[in-house]
């Protein structure tokens, strides 16, 4: 993990209501809602690295 974050309360509870949405798109199982989340956060890194990879390549 490269960063902690920390959240103030009003943003907590904004994570909190999107979170609940999401598991409710799984009906409920929070187990395959998290299984998910982790597969397109790993999508969403590898887009990350391609494009710090080419902003150092161009440096």
């Amino acid at each position: 993990m490269d960063h902690i974050l920390t959240l103030d309360s009003r943003q907590e509870a904004a994570l909190q209501v999107i979170a609940e949405k999401f598991i409710a798109q799984h009906k409920g199982d929070a187990l395959q809602a998290l299984k998910e989340m982790i597969v397109l956060n790993g999508h969403l890194q590898e887009r990350l690295d391609a494009v710090e990879g080419w902003r150092r390549a161009t440096r």
